[in-house]
This record gives C-alpha cells, sequence and structure tokens, in this order.
C-alpha cells in the first residue's frame, strides 16, 4: 500500500501561492508509549514564531505500508509552513516502533488514540483543533480511529479503504497477485498471530469466516452515516487496490462536511503526475486552515481530475451524473486448463469515459467443476486494464454475473474494447491457479459500462 507515489513530492512554492506563511523549524524525534507500553518511533513540529494562544492547530499523520513516519515529514513541513503542528509515527509492527502488526486494528485504533492525547497535551499544541492525515494503509487508520471516537477535528483520507473486504477480496474472490505484493511489505514474523488466517486464507484465494471478521473490525463504512467530522477524500480514478467506490460510498454516507478529490494518483496503474500535486495539496491546505483554523470553509463539491492529467478538474455540485451502455459479445468456445476467451467490440460514439460499477453477464455451460471465472476490459492495443473482476462458478451451467471494479478511465473514440474471460490474471490482480484442469464452455457476454453522463476529458 505504501508504494504508492502520490503526495511523496511537494511542490511547496504552489502551495505558498494558495497563501502559506513563515519557515517552519526542524522535526523532533521522540518515542511515544502507547497505554500497553508499546514504544512507537515518531517525530514532530511545530511552526517557529510564538504559538497563538491555545497552542497551534495540529494535525497526525498516518502513512502507508512499507513506509515510515519520516515518510511523512515532507507533509508536516509543508504543513508547518501554514501554521500547524504536525506529528508522524511509525505504526506498530514496522520500522522503528515495537508491538506486531494488526493492519489497522484494534491495537492501531488504540495507538491513534494515545498520539491524539499525548499531541493534545503539549503547551504548545491546541487540544481542541487537532486534525489526521492518512495515506493508504494511514488512511484506513484515520477512518476506524474516527470511527471508534477518536475526536478529530477534521481530516483527510487518501487513497485508502472503507470496507476491507471490498477492497481486499470483492465479490469473494481474493487479489491473490496484489495481495501477494503487499503481504511482502511487513514480514510474516512481525504480523500480529491473530492474522495469521488471514494472510493464509488471502493468498490462498479463499475468504474464511475468521477473515470476513477481520476485514469487518478494521472497516468503517457501516459506521459513516454517524460521522460528522470534516472529511476531505482523495482516491485515485484508476487504482486497481482501492477503486473509486471506497470513497464514493464514503462520500455518499457522511454526515458532517465532505469533498471528494479524484485524479491520477494512488496505486498502480496510477500515474501520479508531479504536476498533479499542487492541486490536490492545495486542497489538503484548504481543508485544514478552514476546519481547524476556522477560516472560510472549503466548498463540499466533487472535483475529477481529467484522464490523464492536463491540468484541469471539473467540478460537480455533488457525485456525477452517468449513463449505462451494454454491448452484447456473441460466440461459444470452450476454455481448460486456465485459458481465458478474448472477445471485442467497438462501442458507438464517444469520446466515452467510464465513471463506477460496471459488470458483465457470462454465460456458460458444461463446467467441469467449481473454478474462479476471472475478467478484464481493455482498450486494444493497451498493456493496462480498464478494469477487472471475478466471480466464483459452482453449477455445471447457468449465468454469473461477475462485477467490474469502479474506475474513472477515458475510451478513446474508435478503438475496441476488448473482453477476457477465464483464467486471465487481469494484469497481476490474481495469481494464475498452478495445474487447473476444469474445462468450462463459455458463451454469451453482456458488457455493461457506467459511463459519465459527460466525458470530461479528450
Amino acid at each position: 500500500m505504501g508504494r504508492a507515489r502520490a503526495l511523496l513530492a511537494l511542490t511547496v512554492a504552489a502551495l505558498v501561492c494558495a497563501g502559506g506563511a513563515s519557515a517552519a523549524s526542524g522535526w523532533t524525534e521522540v518515542t511515544i508509549k502507547a497505554s500497553d507500553t508499546t514504544p512507537l518511533a515518531c517525530a514532530y513540529i511545530v511552526p517557529t514564531g510564538t504559538a497563538p494562544d491555545g497552542g497551534w492547530p495540529g494535525v497526525i499523520l498516518f502513512h502507508g505500508l512499507g513506509q515510515s513516519h519520516t515518510d511523512m515529514e515532507a507533509y508536516g513541513s509543508v504543513l508547518a509552513q501554514f501554521g500547524f503542528a504536525a506529528l508522524a509515527c511509525d505504526a506498530r509492527g514496522t520500522g522503528g516502533s515495537g508491538g506486531k502488526f494488526g493492519l489497522d486494528g484494534p491495537n492501531e485504533v488504540q495507538d491513534a488514540r494515545d498520539l491524539f492525547t499525548w499531541f493534545a497535551e503539549r503547551s504548545d499544541v491546541s487540544d481542541t483543533a487537532i486534525g489526521a492525515l492518512g495515506l493508504s494503509l494511514g488512511g484506513g487508520e484515520v477512518w476506524n480511529a474516527a470511527a471508534a471516537g477518536v475526536p478529530f477535528k477534521a481530516m483527510v483520507a487518501a487513497i485508502t479503504w472503507t470496507s476491507l473486504g471490498a477492497a481486499l477480496n470483492p465479490n469473494g474472490v481474493p487479489k491473490t497477485g496484489l495481495l501477494d505484493q503487499l503481504f511482502r511489505d511487513v514480514p510474516a514474523s512481525s504480523w500480529d498471530p491473530s492474522l495469521a488466517q488471514l494472510r493464509e486464507d488471502l493468498l490462498g484465494g479463499t475468504v474464511s469466516t475468521a477473515t470476513k471478521s477481520a476485514e469487518a473490525t478494521r472497516s468503517s463504512r457501516s459506521k459513516l452515516r454517524s460521522l460528522s467530522v470534516p472529511t476531505l477524500l482523495l482516491q485515485g480514478r484508476h487504482d486497481f487496490l482501492f477503486d473509486m467506490d471506497q470513497a464514493i460510498a464514503a462520500y455518499r454516507s457522511l454526515a458532517g462536511p465532505r469533498r471528494l478529490y479524484l485524479g491520477d494518483i494512488g496505486h498502480a496503474p496510477a500515474r501520479n503526475p508531479a504536476e498533479e500535486q499542487p492541486t490536490y495539496l492545495a486542497a489538503v491546505v484548504g481543508w485544514f486552515t478552514g476546519y481547524l483554523e476556522g477560516r472560510e470553509k472549503p466548498l463540499g463539491s466533487v472535483q475529477l481530475a481529467h484522464d490523464p492529467w492536463d491540468g484541469v478538474t471539473s467540478h460537480y455540485k455533488g457525485l456525477p451524473r452517468t449513463r449505462h451502455d451494454s454491448v452484447t459479445l456473441a460466440g461459444s468456445a470452450r476454455v481448460a486448463g486456465g485459458a481465458s476467451v478474448r472477445r471485442s467490440v467497438r462501442l458507438t460514439g464517444g469520446p466515452l469515459e467510464t465513471f463506477g460499477d460496471g459488470s458483465l453477464t457470462v454465460r456458460y455451460s458444461d463446467s467441469s467443476g467449481a473454478m474462479t471465472m476471472r475478467a478484464m476490459v481493455s482498450v486494444q492495443g493497451d498493456a493496462v486494464p480498464i478494469t477487472y473482476g471475478a466471480a466464483t462458478v459452482h453449477k455445471g451451467s447457468g449465468v454469473v454475473t461477475i462485477p467490474l471494479s469502479a474506475q474513472a478511465v477515458l475510451l478513446p473514440r474508435g478503438k475496441r474494447i476488448v473482453v477476457t474471460v477465464g483464467g486471465t490474471s487481469a494484469a497481476g490482480v490474481y495469481l494464475r491457479a498452478p495445474g487447473s484442469t476444469t474445462t468450462i464452455e463459455i458463451g454469451r457476454i453482456t458488457l455493461d459500462l457506467s459511463l459519465l453522463a459527460k466525458a470530461v476529458s479528450r
């Protein structure tokens, strides 16, 4: 999760144009004892000059998987220039912190509460104006901590999840390829023993009751309707780990002020162009300025960057209007041993731009056994898919619907759209099942795409 390059390089000059302040002092390393005595390796920074009455407003920064608190110091340094103190720590079980890694579980939620308390007790930090910013893994901790009652006054959740099960094993099928890469970021010996079953299940392609329970404990989505913390959501429009639905579901549910930014940021295949950073980083500073310092409150809009980034974003009062376009791909082919069928179609009109959930409806027969049917949708000639999905087939024949991951991608006018169904790895989202002997007849396929009512990219 921490491999995302979004927000790592800062364009300070662009932020200063948005209303910056004086230069900040350096960072101070400190070890903070969690309430269970686990040592957490941290660093903090405060702005230069005399603190205002009540102390500086503060922001606690939470890093991504495979990162450390030092990766967050660039953000804190910029925030300090705008009059915010900042605190960043290594997640437990990673970097210089003790304990076992719990994937944003109850221990990490308590850590967030303990860090809030430590920060609020400083005489130069406000105890009533502390916010949080989390990236990927850190974003999950921010959501879960806020849902558990940690009193953040404002927060930014970036490129992360609100439903861990929907992210790691959508439709009950684990993303074994992505998970194999992610789980290597923290050695197995550093994981909390209670998560051993989750690791084994997901890497093996199964989802047990114990895994579902562990994922639910680490998910905030069901609690968001009662959450009134002003929240800025930053999410990738083309991210195969945490798709747009993770943030869109939160935007629809939150009880308090919220704003959604969708851009070319996040995990693969997001491009994370440096040129886009000033736009969403200015939104971060503006959000904390409005809700921690009590200045002008940012508008609660939806902002959609274009594909690819062209320096322009489209603004909506709410989620943009969409329409559905369906097309049938006729044919019949028998596949075996994890092979796939490929069919293509040229969509009429355009340019078209996907936005949100689509699906594939596949008619099949003569299956020799249970199998996982995987799918991806691509533009002909492009190595990176538009979207992907999977479903488990149990019966010998019938119709199966494969939900497609919510992605926002421009479909160039005149290009053929290719649908691949069978044992595909979907560009590394899934691991190929070794030695598969299952055979199946794949018949008519119906592709249903959710499209922007009016494409904004060109």
